[in-house]
């Protein structure tokens, strides 16, 4: 059960117009609260393009706001469509963009939700003169109040194969404070069974939002146009030419182009700075550390025992036993119990004890 505040009433739900933010209000709703549904508007048609998947960021949008504006209707709650087009572009899109061409693969999700979706959209919607307590999503997470560090944690959802804790990493004190996660504490089958016994059962063969574009070519995103540089092996050795490092991320062996080699090549690390891409056999890919950079820590570092936690260095990653030392300037530097494999400068690393998020960061090298 989802415990109310007795002087917190009102909750503005995030709609996306997928099952989870519309379970998620509907749960709301029959627990109490009084609850506005709250939809991010940030498609601006601005990028010709075909939509081949369903996505957070693509011309499909006019869809999804329908979809929340009608759940809304059976819900019989307010409904507020958000303009969110121009700080997303100068938040997300932008941090994309630098990323990708700074040789970087970028986690757009992460930026979207600690600036953008728990962020902006909240700000634009109190400006506005909507009224609400706390914020809620359909995200598959759970929050709680250690009393003992006098702070709120951030934790799994019960549902491992649906856990999104990954991508909330970053999400401040002020933040979680206001929080709720109504569907954390209940798996996606059981989601689905509320969601028929609700009556949106249009809603259950509605596709979910997996991926990041509606499209395929992220190219066109980029601010900068793609050089085409030198691949090297290990060694320095120049053995072929790239397009352009924005089109490749770390692990990646397709698009290579590498003909004739004893066995398979991937890319093992890109250099911005030279415009070079170096390659090679798989075994190289083996990390047993990284440096992690722009640091959130949900659970101080000195209230974690030993500081051995388990990592996740990537959202579809199995968390990994590892031991943490935070560093200056907001950095840490992580050693893996076993090397791991495709660790990607630019992506986030996201650590836990046990079902609680102690905090994450972004990798800054390896």
């Amino acid at each position: 059960m989802i415990v109310a505040s007795p002087d917190k009433k009102k909750v503005a739900v995030g709609m996306s117009g997928g099952i989870d933010s519309t379970v998620a209000a509907w749960l709301l709703k029959e627990e109490g609260y009084a609850v506005v549904g709250l939809t991010m508007k940030i498609w601006d048609g601005s990028i010709a393009c075909d939509a081949v998947r369903s996505g957070c960021y693509g011309p499909n949008e006019a869809s999804d706001i329908a979809d929340a504006k009608k759940a809304a209707q059976c819900l019989g709650i307010e409904h507020h469509v958000m303009d969110l087009c121009g700080e997303y572009r100068q938040t997300v899109l932008a941090y994309f963009s630098d990323e990708y061409t700074g040789g970087r693969t970028p986690n757009p999700c992460v930026v979207c939700n600690s600036r953008i979706k728990f962020g902006s959209l909240i700000e634009k919607a109190l400006s506005s003169g909507i009224d609400f307590d706390l914020f809620a999503t359909g995200h598959y997470a759970r929050v709680s109040y250690n009393d003992r560090t006098a702070r709120y944690l951030l934790m799994r959802g019960i549902d491992d194969s649906k856990d999104q804790s990954y991508f909330l990493h970053s999400l401040s004190q002020e933040q979680l404070a206001r929080v709720l996660f109504p569907l954390g504490g209940y798996r996606k089958e059981e989601v689905k069974a509320m969601a028929l016994r609700a009556g949106f059962t249009d809603y259950l063969e509605k596709p979910e939002s997996q991926d990041f574009l509606e499209w395929d070519d992220y190219g066109t995103l980029l601010t900068e146009p793609a050089r085409p540089g030198n691949i090297v092996d290990p060694d320095g050795t120049v053995i072929g030419t790239h397009r352009g490092i924005a089109l490749y991320t770390v692990g990646q062996r397709r698009m290579l182009g590498l003909a004739g080699m004893k066995e398979p090549f991937y890319v093992l690390a890109i250099n911005a700075e030279r415009n070079e891409i170096v390659a090679g056999p798989r075994k190289h890919l083996m990390s047993d550390g990284l440096t992690a950079g722009d640091m959130n820590w949900i659970v101080p570092v000195q209230f974690v025992p030993s500081r051995q936690v388990t990592a996740k260095i990537r959202s579809t990653a199995l968390p990994v036993p590892c031991e943490v030392t935070p560093g200056p300037g907001n950095t840490a530097e992580v050693r893996f119990t076993d090397p791991q494999e495709s660790v990607t400068p630019g992506q986030s690393v996201v650590f836990y004890s046990d079902d609680i998020v102690v905090g994450g960061g972004t990798i800054r090298k390896t």
